[in-house]
């Protein structure tokens, strides 16, 4: 257990890498929408307005009319020009978790047509079967292929986006469907996604989302502990290095709150630990046969994921239930999509 004053000290170290412009960067300096959001939504739990508010701000002002973001900017100038869907999806999920822990009917109401730019952005990326392709190139043109992690984060700021809009009364039933064909995807058509299985992200990320739920999770999560856990340190981020990192073991915490499973929650987070420094940041990972941090570097994203698995777990902020809260709503239905069943016929019993 971290302590409220821990998580405060945390969030602290975030604004202290916060630009001059609102911007929450990457130890590189660039600043994308995705990772600057969670480091939004984690001084939201630790109760720093102004620099929230200054944060949402910079996303505001650098949205573009197509509703995205750019992909990286550095200095407040575009240095990658695509827009991705997962990014522009998220800023749904800090909107709805700023509502939720500051309750402030002001800001919601203002930030909500950047959210609507963004979620129509989104779901216009959707293919014919359901999943959503993870960019549209500087030239307007959509990718060839949608990522596994990228779509389970987008199910979630999508079911967030749909909470809003009941919210503020704006209904979004496109949204919503958009989700349900998103989640049955998820769940009964791994042949969408891109194979990035080395990478843990894509193992615990459909719980995480809200897409996969009941025994389908416990499966999911127990087909790859051995590959990517590493008892008393956290998980690895790719499954062939010895390396554990901080975001992705507070991810699969808050991935194994939402399921109930709190006592391998509490462990994991607890074995993570080790990557604290004294000023309450975070380092990024651990090479743990080199014994060394790597790369070596103190991350905003990592603070951020350390505060929301600790708000999870503990119920620092009325946000504490929002990766437990929001999920599928239509776990898995063949009928969005037309493939007619999960499970391919099978042949017929020779001997019936």
């Amino acid at each position: 257990m971290i302590s409220r004053e821990e998580v405060v000290r945390t969030g602290e170290s975030i604004a202290a890498i916060q630009q001059d412009d609102g911007g929450v960067p990457w130890p590189e300096g660039h600043v994308d929408a995705w990772n600057h959001v969670e480091c939004l939504m984690a001084m939201s739990v630790a109760g720093l307005e102004e620099p929230v508010r200054r944060g949402y701000a910079w996303l505001a002002r650098h949205q573009r009319a197509d509703g995205s973001w750019p992909m990286k900017l550095a200095g407040g100038v575009p240095a990658e020009l695509g827009g991705e869907s997962n990014h522009a999806a998220y800023v749904a999920a800090g909107i709805w978790h700023h509502h939720l822990v500051t309750g402030d009917q002001r800001v919601t109401e203002e930030r909500w047509p950047m959210v609507k730019a963004a979620l129509d952005y989104v779901v216009d990326l959707q293919t014919e079967r359901g999943e959503i392709v993870w960019e549209r190139d500087a030239e307007g043109r959509a990718a060839a292929y949608a990522l596994l992690t990228g779509c389970s984060s987008i199910h979630q700021g999508l079911r967030c986006g749909v909470l809003l809009a009941d919210h503020l009364g704006d209904s979004q039933p496109h949204w919503e469907l958009a989700a349900d064909r998103l989640a049955h995807v998820l769940n009964d058509h791994p042949e969408a996604f891109a194979d990035k299985s080395r990478f843990s992200m894509d193992w615990y990320y459909p719980v995480l989302g809200g897409a996969v739920r009941g025994p389908r999770a416990a499966e999911l999560l127990e087909r790859e502990w051995d590959t990517f856990v590493v008892p008393g340190l956290g998980i690895r981020c790719v499954s062939d290095q010895p390396w554990v990192t901080g975001a992705e073991t507070c991810e699969l915490v808050l991935a194994l709150d939402a399921v109930g499973d709190r006592e391998r929650a509490l462990a994991l987070f607890a074995d993570m630990q080790h990557l604290r420094h004294e000023d309450g940041s975070y380092w990024t990972g651990w090479q743990f046969v080199n014994r060394r941090h790597f790369p070596h570097e103190r991350s905003g994203y990592t603070a951020a994921a350390v505060v929301l698995a600790a708000d999870a777990l503990f119920g620092y902020s009325p946000g504490s239930g929002l990766f437990r809260d929001v999920e599928n709503a239509c776990v898995s239905d063949p009928e969005v999509c037309g493939c007619g069943s999960r499970v391919p016929p099978q042949p017929a019993d020779e001997g019936a």
